[in-house]
């Protein structure tokens, strides 16, 4: 623990959940924490799986416990998503507990780097080309639409980081025909770029509006917007419907919800109604055979780091990196991440 915070946390997963309650977690939210975290903290009182015979305190556990402990799920049979899903609870419980100080750091994050990998190069996800995706892409013809999809392809961003974006994250070689909005002063010098920021969650405001989604990004990330997405970017903006949030959301809703943002739901939607025109989404189907938003994750990471043959640039575009690596990528911006990006993102349009 660190020495600036009291030394009597005799239960670290107590401290986390109180804290939830104090930033106005729901019940519900706080339950399904609690029962995992609980349940890996039996996982390590246990002796037995101990090679020392001694059971470990939660906050003395490693990157390796973390790994023993997704092991054990998977000879269970318990499903990937419920994995992956546990292992995020427990990476946000250590991440938390380290940012306060009470952990000297998170042995989550390898465990989560390693299981990011094989999540991309799962043997049974559906492969699509980019000539294939380029058909697909060539057949959305609502300008929202077109832009989500397109977006989601060149950045690989997530779709809570998609529903966040607003105006001031987009700067452009033409300044959007929005009034009274200026670019974040962190896109200045950068060209025609996207602020990812990490800070927005459900429940917290954010630029004056009360958010719907979550960020996940270790860390903020300016994305190059390449010609083809400014294109499209453009002649979305210039139809977009007005909105009434002081935070200008960049992608806003045009039938029902007209003018506000739109929330993960659906965007998730809009995708896999495309998705099913084309073959790719069948209801029932699994996450490795259905196209969905996180799959043009997917796609973005395979193709992108085929490509470059450069894993820090991918998994920095992606915000998957934290501290010096991404430092590195922020000082030399210009000549490490843009040319790279420009050099090998591929052609949609």
């Amino acid at each position: 623990m660190a020495a600036e915070q009291p030394t009597d946390v005799d239960d670290p997963v107590g401290y986390f959940l109180q804290d939830m309650t104090y930033h106005g977690k729901t019940d519900r939210t706080r339950t399904a924490y609690e029962r995992v975290l609980r349940a890996f903290e039996a996982f390590l009182g246990d002796p037995s799986r101990n090679p020392t015979g001694a059971a470990i305190s939660i906050d003395d556990a490693s990157h390796r416990d973390c790994m023993a402990w997704i092991h054990t799920l998977r000879n269970r049979a318990v499903a990937s998503s419920t994995i992956a899903t546990y292992a995020s609870y427990l990476h946000r419980f250590y991440a938390y507990m380290a940012q306060v100080g009470v952990f000297e750091s998170n042995p989550m994050s390898l465990v989560m780097e390693e299981m990011d990998e094989k999540i991309d190069t799962s043997p049974a996800r559906r492969e699509v080309s980019v000539p294939q995706m380029r058909g697909f892409v060539r057949e959305i013809r609502h300008p929202l639409d077109h832009a989500l999809v397109v977006t989601l392809l060149k950045t690989g961003m997530r779709v809570g980081e998609l529903c966040n974006l607003d105006v001031r994250d987009v700067s452009l070689s033409v300044e959007p025909p929005v009034d009274g909005v200026s670019t974040r002063a962190a896109l200045d010098g950068r060209g025609p770029s996207i602020y990812v920021a990490s800070d927005p969650s459900v429940g917290t405001v954010s630029n004056g509006e009360e958010r719907t989604a979550s960020n996940k990004r270790k860390r903020s990330t300016v994305v190059p917007v390449d010609e083809e997405l400014e294109t499209v970017l453009l002649r979305w903006l210039a139809i977009r419907p007005d909105s009434e949030s002081p935070a200008e959301p960049l992608f806003v809703g045009t039938a029902s919800g007209w003018g506000t943002r739109l929330s993960p739901d659906a965007v998730h939607h809009i995708v896999t109604s495309h998705a099913a025109d084309s073959g790719w989404y069948r209801r029932g189907g699994d996450r490795e055979e259905n196209v969905t938003p996180h799959y043009f994750r997917h796609f973005f990471t395979t193709h992108l780091r085929d490509r470059t043959g450069d894993r820090g640039i991918v998994k920095y575009l992606r915000g998957d990196v934290a501290g010096d690596i991404i430092d590195t990528y922020t000082h030399n911006w210009g000549d490490r991440v843009r040319e790279t990006y420009e050099s090998n993102i591929y052609s949609l349009l």
